[in-house]
C-alpha cells in the first residue's frame, strides 16, 4: 500500500514561514494604502518670474489677434460699401439706413450726423468714427465771404463772366467752390482746350451739381471751343471713347447699338441706350452728329 504525503500536511518551520509570509503580505497592503507616495511639485507658479512670463505670452497672444483683424484707414463715411460695412462692424439695418439716407442726395459732415442716421451703438462709433475724414471744406470751413450775396442772384448773358477766363479767385466766389474746386475747374478746362458748352461743368470731379448751378448764374461760355464733330454712322468704337467722361464700355454699347441699327438718324436715338443718362447724351452730342 502506497503511502502519499498531503500537500496541506506541514512540518513546523513550513508553518512559521507561510505565517511570516501572510505578516509581510499585510503589512505592504497596509503601506500601500495608508502611505502618500506623490511628489510635491516644487514649481511654484506664483513666483515673479513664472508671471511676467505670463503677461508676455498673454501681450503677444492680443497682439497676434489684433494683427489678422483688418487694418481700418481713414475714409469718407458717405461712401461706405457693402464690405466696408461688414469689416467695420454695421449691421445691414444700420447701412440700409446710411443707403437710403445717401439716395436723397443728402450728406453726412459729422459724427453726429452719422449717429442720427445709422443709429449705431455709441460703442462701435467710438471706435470707428476716430477714422472718419470728410472734405476740407467741412473739417475747416472758411468764413463766407459778404462777396457771396452778389452770387446768388442769376446775371444776364452780358453781365456774366466768360467760363473760358475765370480765374480761381473769380471762381472762389461761388459757395461751395473753395481753392481745390477752382484748381480743379481750371484744370479740366486746360485738359480740354476750353470749355464747349456750360454743361461740361458737370464733369468736374467732385463738383456738386447744386454748386455748378450756382456758378452757371455768374458764368457762361461765351467764347466756346470749336469741336470737330464725328459721324456716329462712321466712328469706331475707339474714336467715341476719345469724348472726355466716356468710357470704353459705353462708347462700345454707343457703337454695337448703332451697327443693330445699321443707320442712326439722329443723336437722340441714343437715350434707348441702357444707363446712358440724359446728361451724358447731351455731353455725346457736343462731339458726335448723324449724318
Amino acid at each position: 500500500m502506497k503511502i502519499t504525503k498531503s500537500h496541506f500536511t506541514f512540518n513546523r518551520t513550513q508553518r512559521s514561514g507561510i505565517l511570516l509570509l501572510v505578516f509581510l503580505i499585510l503589512g505592504l497592503v497596509c503601506i500601500y494604502y495608508f502611505v502618500d507616495f506623490s511628489e510635491k511639485s516644487t514649481f511654484d507658479t506664483s513666483s515673479e518670474e513664472i508671471t511676467a512670463l505670463q503677461q508676455e505670452l498673454d501681450s503677444l497672444r492680443v497682439s497676434e489677434i489684433a494683427a489678422k483683424k483688418p487694418k481700418i484707414y481713414p475714409f469718407n463715411p458717405n461712401f461706405i460699401t457693402d464690405y466696408k460695412a461688414y469689416t467695420l462692424g454695421l449691421s445691414t439695418e444700420e447701412f440700409d439706413r446710411l443707403k437710403e439716407f445717401r439716395s436723397k442726395d443728402q450728406w453726412i459732415n459729422s459724427t453726429a450726423d452719422f449717429k442720427e442716421v445709422t443709429q449705431v451703438s455709441d460703442s462701435l462709433l467710438a471706435e470707428i468714427s476716430p477714422y472718419f475724414k470728410f472734405p476740407d471744406w467741412v473739417t475747416n470751413p472758411k468764413p463766407k465771404k459778404k462777396s457771396f450775396s452778389n452770387y446768388t442772384a442769376e446775371k444776364s448773358y452780358a453781365q456774366k463772366i466768360d467760363l473760358n477766363k475765370a480765374t480761381r479767385e473769380q471762381l472762389q466766389q461761388v459757395s461751395g467752390i473753395g481753392e481745390a474746386y477752382s484748381d480743379g475747374i481750371v484744370k479740366y478746362r486746360e485738359t480740354l482746350g476750353g470749355f464747349t458748352a456750360d454743361l461740361q461743368l458737370y464733369n468736374v470731379y467732385g463738383l456738386d451739381a447744386a454748386v455748378v448751378k450756382r456758378a452757371l448764374l455768374q458764368f457762361t461760355v461765351k467764347t466756346p471751343k470749336q469741336i470737330d464733330k464725328m459721324n456716329i454712322n462712321t466712328a469706331s468704337a475707339s474714336d467715341i471713347a476719345t469724348i472726355p467722361n466716356i468710357s470704353f464700355e459705353l462708347a462700345k454699347n454707343i457703337w454695337e447699338f448703332r451697327k443693330l441699327r445699321e443707320t442712326i438718324q439722329d443723336i437722340s436715338e441714343l437715350q434707348k441706350i441702357e444707363g446712358l443718362s440724359k446728361s451724358k447724351l447731351q455731353l455725346i452730342q457736343l462731339y458726335l452728329y448723324a449724318d
